[in-house]
């Protein structure tokens, strides 16, 4: 059993990317990843929607406990040995401003992709929004 399962949208270049470098830097087999963006993906055993994990990265560790956001960031780093490219995270006064700062990035991954230039991102945003599973896939 891998000691962190993390959910990610594939269909979001920069997303696919970052799971894709921590898969590379995960020499011991700790990390696990769903692709929660294909069409028999059940987020309900979980206990969240579809739209909050659509909102920010999610994460089961070994226990079973539900990682969201900034702390599935840090515990992933960690876990593939690169815990200091995340130091910020584990300073208190810093947490909320960077959590602040990951949910605006996830809310506008698609758009940040097209901005690195990672492949054609072509889900729908309006405004700060992207919508995630749109058409028959899935509803959020």
């Amino acid at each position: 059993m891998p000691a962190l399962t993390l959910y990610f949208d594939s269909k979001c270049p920069l997303c696919k990317r970052e799971m894709q470098r921590l898969g590379r830097w995960d020499r011991n087999g700790r990390l696990a990843f769903i692709d929660m963006s294909q069409a028999d993906f059940d987020p309900a055993p979980l206990g969240v929607t579809l739209a909050a994990m659509d909102a920010e990265l999610h994460a089961v560790n070994a226990e079973g406990g539900l990682l969201v956001g900034t702390d599935a960031i840090l515990e992933a780093y960690t876990l593939v040995g690169r815990s200091w490219l995340v130091w910020p995270l584990r300073v208190p006064v810093l947490r909320p401003m960077l959590a602040k700062a990951y949910r605006s990035l996830a809310r506008n991954r698609y758009r940040v992709s097209r901005w690195f230039g990672y492949g054609s991102a072509h889900r729908a945003c309006d405004g700060d929004r992207c919508q995630l599973f749109t058409g028959e896939h899935h509803g959020t």
